[in-house]
């Protein structure tokens, strides 16, 4: 018996929702027909993560693509990052991720992309499958069911991700890892068994019930076991992982979390070193770190709009060799413009290495002159309020200058901030920066009472 599917399930990036309430296998298996049947596909790969729902979903999915004549490569259990990577590298048409990402484990979804690793948006293809699905237009059966085989992709990425790096060089560091129970516990093994590293190593084993924490480092409370290990062990550096590992998150030696615009600016230094006069993606919200340090090493900057359709699309036109956006997602050209969740660990490892310091020694520098807030959300009554929110923070800072990229940006000579709107919720979300601490709280408190009155 097919149900009426939830079209709120169509997000601005992916597919996502509880199961089996707004996504089940029925959905899937619609989902996976109209997939192939937006792509013109005849070929496509798929991955699943550790989620318990995940098996069966995949097998819907895969269902209703191969009823539509389409082959599918199905390449198990895998982080998100090693599916773009077996798209690419193998020459599919398309591939789908069956993943709810971070999300809590009641959660489950998808992330699309076509050939190459591009991936499909709301503005490109998500909005088409959605309204084939909930419109019921599917077409019938083809006359032939498409065949399903099985791949591994685990070795060949392992050498893909340790080419970034001269292996050679890595220091014995001393690496406290988490892997969250999800995907990065499937790759990090095989990574640092190639290092030498002294590692400690935290929800290695693969559970889809994650029973220590939530697999979303951004959360504090998801980073006290790594963060409580970091300092007990007096390690040189923490790396986390969220669930399907196509992000990481970095802890120094003192247990501090490092912001992803820090992090950017760190992985610019690094390609810069390796790769002079290269152009650097960064996104709007991220400190003046960023930008700073790309000019010390003679790279050209490009500042971007949020959102991994927009910032593959133009590493893509300005072969930019590296981008990031403070969320913890990490391009790279050289992996075929995708985000990765192990380039960067090793890259860090790499430069602390080459500049014989901590973490904490790289970032000395930037900590004492950057000053950020880190993104702060506020929950507004409805959608229907964030534009003339927007506009009150544009008139109340007409004097200053103004770009509306993504909601709206505004710098003054020592201060700079960026208040956009959530795709999914009515959130409005503020970073702000300014050159001393005072200032920075001083500004942040200001223009968040403006965006709270």
């Amino acid at each position: 018996m097919s149900s009426a599917t939830n079209p709120d399930i169509f997000k601005a990036y992916d597919v996502r929702g509880t199961y089996p309430d707004q996504i089940n296998e029925d959905t899937a298996r619609k989902i996976g027909a109209a997939f192939v049947t937006y792509l013109k596909a005849k070929r496509i790969a798929v991955g699943r993560d550790m989620r318990l729902s995940s098996p069966s979903i995949a097998a819907a999915f895969i269902d209703g693509a191969t009823a539509q004549g389409c082959d599918v490569v199905d390449y198990g259990m895998i982080p998100t990052d090693m599916l773009y990577f077996a798209v690419a590298k193998d020459g599919h048409e398309g591939g789908v991720m069956v993943t709810a990402s971070h999300n809590p484990k009641q959660y489950n979804g998808m992330k699309m992309v076509r050939r190459e690793a591009f991936p499909l948006s709301g503005e490109e293809g998500i909005s088409d499958i959605r309204e084939m699905v909930t419109s019921g237009t599917l077409p019938g059966p083809a006359a032939t069911r498409g065949t399903v085989t099985q791949a591994d992709a685990l070795d060949a990425y392992v050498d893909h991700v340790m080419s970034f790096i001269d292996p050679s060089i890595i220091k014995p560091f001393n690496v406290v890892l988490d892997a969250g129970s999800g995907m990065g516990g499937l790759v990090a093994p095989k990574l640092f068994e190639k290092l030498p590293c002294r590692t400690t190593r935290l929800c290695f084993e693969i559970d889809g019930r994650f029973p220590n924490h939530e697999a979303n480092p951004l959360i504090e409370e998801n980073r006290v076991d790594i963060t409580e290990r970091v300092i007990a062990e007096k390690a040189d550096i923490g790396i986390a992982w969220d669930g399907d590992a196509d992000r990481c998150f970095f802890i120094d030696g003192s247990g501090e979390f490092i912001s992803g615009d820090f992090i950017t600016a760190l992985l610019a230094e690094a390609f810069l070193l390796k790769h002079p006069g290269s152009t650097i993606i960064y996104d709007l919200r991220a400190s003046y770190a960023v930008r700073d340090i790309v000019a010390k090493y003679g790279g050209t900057s490009l500042m971007n709009r949020v959102g991994h359709a927009f910032f593959k699309r133009r590493m893509r036109e300005t072969n930019g060799i590296f981008g990031g956006e403070v969320t913890g997602h990490y391009y790279f050209r050289d992996n075929f413009y995708a985000d990765n969740g192990f380039i960067p660990a090793l890259l860090i490892l790499e430069l602390m290495s080459k500049k014989g310091q901590s973490l904490r020694d790289l970032l000395a520098p930037l900590r004492e002159k950057y000053f950020i807030s880190g993104e702060i959300n506020t929950k507004l009554r409805s959608m229907a309020d964030v534009p003339g929110k927007l506009d009150e923070i544009g008139a109340k800072y007409a004097d200053g200058n103004q770009y509306h990229l993504d909601g709206i940006s505004i710098e003054y000579p020592d201060w700079h901030f960026n208040v956009r709107a959530s795709n999914t919720e009515p959130l409005l979300r503020l970073n702000l920066e300014a050159q001393t601490p005072a200032l920075m709280e001083q500004k942040r408190d200001e223009v968040l009472a403006l965006i709270r009155s």
